[in-house]
């Protein structure tokens, strides 16, 4: 049975942008007859507010959609996320950084042309790499700062390429490389969303993933890391973002309209299915 997802993180509440995913992963959910699971995606515990879940559960449940129980949070999984990283240092592919971002930059700001991770950000120059700091997950509980992924000898073990079946593209070939030694965990969060999110899946069955075209990049990194920790390999379909009249992603950084606001002021969900172009509930 094909198995959707719909995962948002309890850091703010939910506007058009969420919207327009939810409702496109419960309607191809009811269109196949297969699950819709939501998952509250509060690995970021300093952020993450009960009133900000609450508040996802009514804005989804006022849009019409519903999904099984009970719902997993990151929060309850790090156990999971733990082990996986253990399997990744025991294959030799993690070691300890204690870079900072300060000192990254500065490390290559005499490069004009140092080449950025999809996100933007510089990538690793390796100053850590050749350090040895014992078993790496370990390094977390002493005092160390984050685990980085070491690219080149993680690439040297998959076949390659790598590649997704995306939704009317086909076979999409994955570059994980472009992320360079991603950071995996920090000490004060004990995975990256990448981690938690291939975990995740896998743990849960999903098919599925349909998601913005935000993630399009990150989804080369959920490849490798599946392929790595032997995890299935989920079909993809990355939508179209929605924007705001400048041309800008929705966010909640950006204070963009909630939908508890356009609820207060009488908007309907057939009204939010219209503003999203997105048809008629079943």
């Amino acid at each position: 049975m094909q198995t959707f997802r719909f995962a948002p993180s309890p850091n703010g509440y939910l506007h058009l942008g969420h919207a327009f995913s939810a409702l496109l992963n419960f309607d191809l959910a009811q269109g196949c007859g297969g699950r819709l699971l939501l998952r509250i995606e509060d690995i970021d515990r300093a952020r993450a507010r009960p009133e900000y879940e609450q508040a996802i559960y009514d804005d989804l449940a006022w849009l019409g959609l519903a999904w099984e129980t009970p719902v997993r949070r990151q929060s309850e999984h790090f156990d999971d996320y733990a082990r996986a990283l253990e399997r990744l240092d025991a294959l030799g592919l993690l070691y300890a950084c204690d870079c900072t971002r300060g000192a990254i930059a500065q490390a290559v700001a005499h490069r004009a042309d140092w080449p950025r991770d999809p996100d933007g950000a510089p990538l690793y120059p390796g100053t850590c790499r050749s350090k040895t700091h014992g078993s790496a997950p370990g390094v977390l509980t002493q005092g160390g700062v984050a685990l980085r992924l070491d690219m080149a000898k993680a690439l040297a073990r998959v076949d390659a390429p790598l590649w997704w079946r995306e939704h009317e593209k086909g076979d999409v070939v994955a570059d994980p490389s472009a992320w360079g030694d991603i950071i995996l965990a920090r000490k004060d969060t004990p995975s990256s969303y990448h981690v938690a999110v291939a975990v995740d899946d896998a743990l849960q069955g999903v098919t599925d993933i349909v998601r913005g075209r935000d993630l399009f990049h990150a989804t080369s990194m959920h490849r490798l890391l599946q392929t790595l920790l032997g995890l299935p390999a989920p079909r993809y379909r990355h939508h179209a973002l929605v924007l705001d009249d400048a041309g800008d992603k929705l966010s909640k950084s950006r204070g963009s309209r909630r939908l508890r606001d356009l609820r207060a002021e009488g908007a309907t969900p057939g009204d939010i299915r219209r503003l999203l172009n997105l048809p008629a509930a079943l």
